[in-house]
């Protein structure tokens, strides 16, 4: 272990090595078990005698905080530390003048299923997670593997902020043809997920008091990056066909949607309302950011037409990743936009971070190329229509006084609407927290939508349960079913 020691002065240098050295073992810097550095090796780093390293252990050893092991060295105690050994860290800078700006006190990360970590819970109902059992993992390590060799070889240095060339021309080529994306490897660039991406979108079009509108109910993360660029973001109601397209405010810089599958209803946006928010964007000259999260897992309907492909004015930023498609911890996402912003959004990327990590990049280039990303989506869009027309079935054949199911033929989840007594917020809550106690991870309408007063209701994700345990896990949440 490296332990940092300062030295000030001649004085009592073994006194000054003790305490620092007892310090970093109260502030858990030094764990139990941790080997203290040879006296040899510390008192060269130190330009002091060995010896004096040596008392500042043996005083260590005395008052119990490290034992000494004959022939191996000396070592943090694992049990019996004084003072309870390894505390948490004092902050020190309590006092400190500094204060983020005002805006920041009414931010907060979103506390919901798609942050939370592995659960273990019997019924997993979160949403915005694929099943990460069902990745094909011996496929992907060995592209990994070969880009961590080229990495190895010093052949990969730092990358395009725009991103790797290979992974920009097969993104422009799968969305070509599995969303009608009408772009080319120049109009790509690749980001750090989706969440980075609406960042780079606000810091290149928004100034502060710009309005952003957004779905109300919508996906609470999106709405962050724009407040903390000091948009003014507003709430637009939708309805069946999606976004209602008359109630965004006139003064509106951008508009959030995600017209393929609304999140977190589930309806697609309507032909008819698509055509119309376009026509609005190019009268107001207004910029409409397009988050296609999931729209890959599709079982039922004509495939929905993307806004961009729809866009003949060039008022359209198109973004997606690959969180839902593959897994939400590669953090790799790209957008397409409009000739005039791709400049801006390159420096603004290099001002950010410069590039997302290259050899996964690469690797998902690969991936793309070789056929295996679609191969996957072909596995798990058959695994997932299995579980959509179980939920639905279980909803709409034994839960139907209790719900009403929103209709929805995409995406990882579906929303129902609580009746009867479940429409009163104190008594859905309840029922969420006797569910999660019963081992279902579920949550209400309210709990992933960005309006807490939102329509009283579940969101039922299913990426992550089997179809076998989609009806118990439901029986779980809502209680004895109904006889159909």
């Amino acid at each position: 272990m490296d332990v940092h020691v300062r030295l000030d002065g001649q004085r009592d240098l073994s006194g000054q090595i003790y305490r620092q050295l007892r310090t970093a073992i109260h502030d858990g810097l030094l764990r139990p078990g941790d080997r203290l550095p040879p006296t040899r090796e510390l008192g060269r780093r130190l330009e002091v005698a060995r010896n004096t390293v040596g008392v500042a252990y043996e005083r260590l050893v005395a008052e119990g905080y490290a034992d000494s092991r004959v022939g191996s060295g000396t070592y943090v105690r694992t049990t019996g530390l004084p003072m309870g050994g390894t505390a948490t860290a004092t902050d020190t800078t309590t006092h400190s003048g500094l204060r983020p700006r005002a805006l920041w006190a009414g931010l907060s990360p979103w506390a919901a299923p798609e942050t939370s970590g592995p659960t273990t819970a019997a019924h997993d109902f979160r949403v915005g997670l694929p099943d990460a059992r069902l990745f094909p993992y011996d496929a992907w390590r060995p592209l990994i593997a070969r880009e961590l060799r080229f990495s190895a070889a010093g052949t990969v240095g730092y990358g395009d902020p725009a991103g790797h060339a290979g992974l920009r021309a097969a993104l422009a080529r799968h969305i070509g043809l599995s969303r009608g994306v009408r772009t080319g490897p120049d109009d790509v660039l690749v980001t750090t997920g989706t969440q980075q991406a609406l960042d780079l979108i606000g810091r290149v079009l928004l100034d502060p008091g710009d309005r952003v509108a957004v779905e109300e109910p919508g996906y609470p993360p999106a709405r962050l990056p724009f407040l903390a660029q000091g948009a003014e973001v507003t709430g637009v109601p939708v309805d069946a066909e999606g976004l209602l397209v008359d109630a965004i405010p006139p003064d509106t810089r951008a508009v959030y949607v995600t017209p393929a599958h609304q999140f977190p209803l589930g309806m697609a946006m309507s032909l008819r309302r698509r055509a119309a928010l376009l026509q609005w964007a190019r009268r107001h000259g207004a910029a409409v950011i397009e988050d296609d999260y999931d729209s890959e897992f599709r079982f039922g309907g004509r495939p929905v037409e993307t806004l961009q492909s729809l866009d003949r004015d060039g008022h359209v930023i198109y973004v997606g990743s690959f969180s839902k498609v593959m897994l939400p911890s590669l953090r790799v996402g790209f957008l397409v936009a409009p000739a005039p912003l791709r400049a801006a959004l390159r420096t603004a990327k290099y001002t950010v971070d410069w590039h997302t990590a290259v050899p996964t990049q690469a690797a998902l280039a690969r991936f793309v190329d070789d056929g295996l990303l679609a191969r996957h989506v072909r596995r798990m869009q058959h695994t997932y229509a299995t579980r959509h027309r179980a939920i639905t079935k279980a909803l709409t054949d034994h839960f139907a006084d209790l719900t009403t199911l929103v209709p929805s033929a995409a995406g990882l989840h579906v929303t129902a609407f609580t009746r009867g007594h479940l429409t009163e917020p104190d008594a859905l809550a309840d029922l969420a927290v006797r569910a999660r106690a019963s081992g279902v991870a579920v949550y209400t309408l309210a709990e992933v939508a960005a309006n807490r007063s939102a329509c009283p209701g579940f969101v039922f994700g299913y990426g992550s349960i089997s179809a076998p345990d989609i009806e118990p896990g439901l029986h779980r949440v809502l209680g004895q079913p109904r006889d159909s």
